[in-house]
């Protein structure tokens, strides 16, 4: 479906995309994933064809988006962070406008429309002026115009930032649908976002890809053992030998609790071993009541933290002589930046409008 191969991204000196590689199958949704900064929405514009890589290749469904621009844009719907919707128009008539753009047979367009704003529920306002429609309608007549024309992929950028709870579970709902007829690739660096819509995950971090597996795999990669808190009534020399006798035992600390009698352990643990059944006959046997028992284990937070930390290298490096005011201007390119979001298609100028994924010439006398 999507493929992307060697790709680089520089503004100057800066690197924002480094040698990406990944491909992305049909009928899934792939969330990719990094802290702000990272390079998503450039790897985005990049993928969609707003904005021309350094170096390295994309291809959707075969053709190379800078090559054979046309047909690979036919492929891609796509939502940017800011909607790219004209504010003076009605929803209904944005989106007569966007199949014309994107040359949706004249036979097709009402029928077409009408499913889509029925599909994403703006049905009821589509004779209202895009300005007065409130931040979470915009996203979803937004997400409508990246819907018209079928495209099999669907590109969405942070789709829910600045929505409230229900907005942000309405959108979710949506995009979970859309992966029944489209493959969805969703950009965001909010961890519960991901981990509830997505069935893959790739995680970037200053411009490289760092992991990319299902969310249950990722954190089976980073858990690297099982860690146990464990809390008794006992002597801790007794806790240490018990401890000291379990084969799957990697390592432990104890140390006394905060009442009398009382003390503490964190043991840790191959991943594949629970011990807990074990650790119970042995403390039965040693009279030492259990006051707490607990597995901990990683979550995708803890996976994504570890995977897009800093080194101490990097930091050191950052803070070497002659890099003054580096950091703010490396963090300028970001795609999250206006600049970029200004590129995006219907927020200035026909020339725009004219670059959109899936969108030609619009064809004249084209009413519905």
């Amino acid at each position: 479906m999507i493929e992307v191969k060697n790709f680089t991204k520089k503004y100057g000196k800066h690197t924002a995309v480094d040698n990406l590689s990944f491909r992305v199958e049909r009928g899934m949704i792939y969330g990719f994933l990094g802290p702000n900064g990272a390079g998503k929405s450039t790897t985005m514009n990049i993928m969609t064809g707003y904005i021309a890589a350094t170096g390295g290749t994309v291809r959707i469904n075969g053709y190379d988006i800078l090559k054979e621009p046309g047909k690979a844009k036919k492929c891609i719907g796509y939502l940017p962070e800011q909607p790219p919707v004209y504010q003076d128009m009605t929803v209904q008539e944005y989106l007569r406008f966007s199949a014309e753009l994107k040359r949706v047979k004249k036979s097709e367009r009402r029928e077409q429309l009408e499913s889509i704003m029925e599909q994403t529920q703006i049905a009821d306002v589509k004779d209202r002026l895009i300005k007065n429609l409130s931040k979470g309608y915009k996203q979803r007549v937004g997400l409508a115009q990246a819907i018209v024309g079928y495209p099999e992929v669907i590109i969405l950028d942070e789709p829910t930032v600045g929505l409230d709870p229900k907005q942000i579970i309405e959108i979710r709902t949506l995009i979970k649908e859309l992966a029944k007829k489209h493959t969805v690739i969703l950009s965001s660096h909010i961890l519960s976002e991901v981990s509830a819509v997505c069935d893959h995950i790739m995680i970037i971090s200053k411009g490289k890809l760092v992991a990319s597996d299902t969310p249950e795999g990722l954190m089976t990669l980073m858990k690297g053992g099982r860690q146990l808190e464990l809390g008794v009534c006992g002597r801790e020399e007794r806790l240490r030998e018990i401890l000291e006798n379990i084969p799957a035992v990697k390592d432990f600390t104890v140390e006394s609790g905060r009442a009398d009698g009382e003390c503490r352990a964190v043991i840790r643990t191959d991943a594949e071993a629970d011990i807990r059944r074990e650790l119970f006959y042995w403390l039965a046997s040693a009279d030492m009541p259990i006051l707490q028992l607990g597995l901990s284990e990683k979550s995708l937070e803890d996976v994504f933290l570890e995977l897009t930390q800093e080194k101490p290298d990097d930091v050191l490096a950052e803070a070497a002589p002659g890099t003054d005011g580096s950091e703010q201007s490396e963090e300028a390119p970001d795609t999250d930046s206006s600049e970029e979001n200004e590129e995006a298609p219907g927020t200035d100028g026909s020339e725009q409008n004219e670059e959109a994924p899936g969108t030609e010439a619009a064809e004249e006398d084209s009413d519905i």
